[in-house]
Parts: C-alpha cells; structure tokens; sequence
C-alpha cells in the first residue's frame, strides 16, 4: 500500500466543510425514511450507520462544536464497528437529527449515501451509493432528485482528499471493487451520478459503462410502491409497540 503523501490537517477538513455545504436536493428525503427509522433520517442514528471520521476531522469538530461525541456501542455489531475502526480515525456520534448543525456535519454526513466510484480503469466516474441502506432510504431510488451541485461538490472535496492522502483513494478503489463483486453476483448494474447529473450505469462482469435506462431506476426496498411504503411504516410503527411493551430498546 502506498505511503501516505502527509498526514492530514484539521485545516484539510475545514477546506472541505467550506466548500461542500450543497443539500443532496430541494426536497427533504429525510420525511421520507424516517417513519421507517423511529422518526429520525436513517442517516441520522447509530441504529443504522455509525460515522467513522479521521482523527483530524474529529480533531476539527471537537473545536467547533459539543454536537459531537465518541461512540459507544450498546450491542454486538457496534463493538464490531469500533473493533474495526483504523487507529488513525475515530467512531462518533452526534446528539441526534433535531439537534443537527448543519456547519458541524461530518463529510461522511454530507455526502451519505454516496460515495466516490471508482471504475476498473482507475478513473472516478462519479457518485454511486451505499448499497446496504437502498431497502431504506429514499434517494437511492429517486437518483433524478440529486442535485448537481451536490454531486461536484461531493466529487470536488474527494478529489481534494485524495490528493492529499492516497489510502483514501485506495479505500474508495476498494470499495468500488467490492461493490462490482457484489452486483456481479446479484447480477444487477451498479448505478452511477456524473458531474452533468446523468445517470450512467457499469454493468456487471466487465462490460463497462453505459447510460442507465428506466429500467435501471426502478425503486427498491419500501419505496416500489404506495403500498409497500404504507405497510413498511406500519410494520416499523408494529415492531416498535412490541418492543416498548416487552421493555426493549426500539432500534
């Protein structure tokens, strides 16, 4: 693996604070998954994606803010996530979506749930999405709502990062590479944003990219349909009465 180029600054993450603050679209997509998580935004709880930051991003925050503070996991798959969590960055968590900052936000907050997608090739080709959250949130399936200026941003300050540091590049490398085994399997093309806003698609086995169809953009998850949403929230809002009747915690 490659060294790093120099150890990243708080410095390096304010530039990246100023200079990513576009919302994902106009529309709020939190309305639209939080009935399926306890009334908060999936990207907003613990229960669902814990925020893994550098130490100099979390070096930034705790100089700016007392939103934020070290996580601490309360079942198995959390002590997991802390187990696995590199030495140079840190698990946090903030006090929860109705006390949001949006200054203070972490990148990984700003740009959830896409991430830079790096082909086979080596290029970036643009933003794709963290596959394991498409059963719950909104924007997954409803790409055409994302902004441009949200997906150069987002684009723009990895790029910043990159340069900076390499093993954030291959990590991003990695991932993409993780997700291509993933949909080969599943045998599904990976759906990817380009600067323009298109939606552009890398097919699976190697077949390389290719504009996306109607087809490609079908929802998934809850939101297929009127329907299936209606009865997702319910059987979230029945699962949860359960919970609180025998006690347990609502997650």
């Amino acid at each position: 693996m490659a060294n790093r180029q120099r150890a990243l600054t708080p410095e390096d993450f304010k530039h990246i604070y100023d200079n990513f603050k576009a919302p994902v679209s106009r529309f709020d997509c939190g309305r639209h998954c939080a009935p399926l998580n306890g009334g908060d935004p999936v990207c907003c709880s613990t229960d669902n994606a814990v925020p893994i930051v550098e130490k100099a991003e979390w070096k930034l925050l705790k100089a700016r803010t007392d939103l934020w503070h070290i996580y601490k996991p309360t079942d198995a798959q959390g002590k997991k996530i802390v187990r696995e969590t590199p030495s140079s960055c840190a698990a946090i968590e903030c006090k929860g979506a109705k006390f949001c900052e949006r200054d203070n936000r972490t990148l990984a907050c700003r740009a959830f749930p896409f991430f830079p997608y790096i082909a086979k090739d080596g290029h970036v080709a643009g933003l794709s999405v963290y596959w394991t959250f498409e059963d719950r949130c909104w924007v997954i399936s409803n790409l055409n709502v994302v902004s441009k200026a949200f997906i150069n941003e987002c684009l723009d300050v990895h790029s910043y990062l990159f340069s900076r540091d390499r093993e954030e590049f291959e990590t991003m490398r990695d991932h993409s590479a993780q997700m291509r085994r993933v949909f080969t399997r599943w045998n599904r093309p990976i759906l990817i944003l380009t600067r323009e806003g298109a939606v552009i698609k890398d097919r699976p086995r190697g077949r390389g990219l290719a504009p996306a169809t109607e087809a490609d953009l079908r929802p998934r998850g809850a939101y297929v349909s009127e329907r299936a949403y209606k009865k997702a929230v319910a059987d979230e809002e029945e699962r949860r009465t359960r919970l609180r009747r025998r006690g347990g915690k609502a997650a």
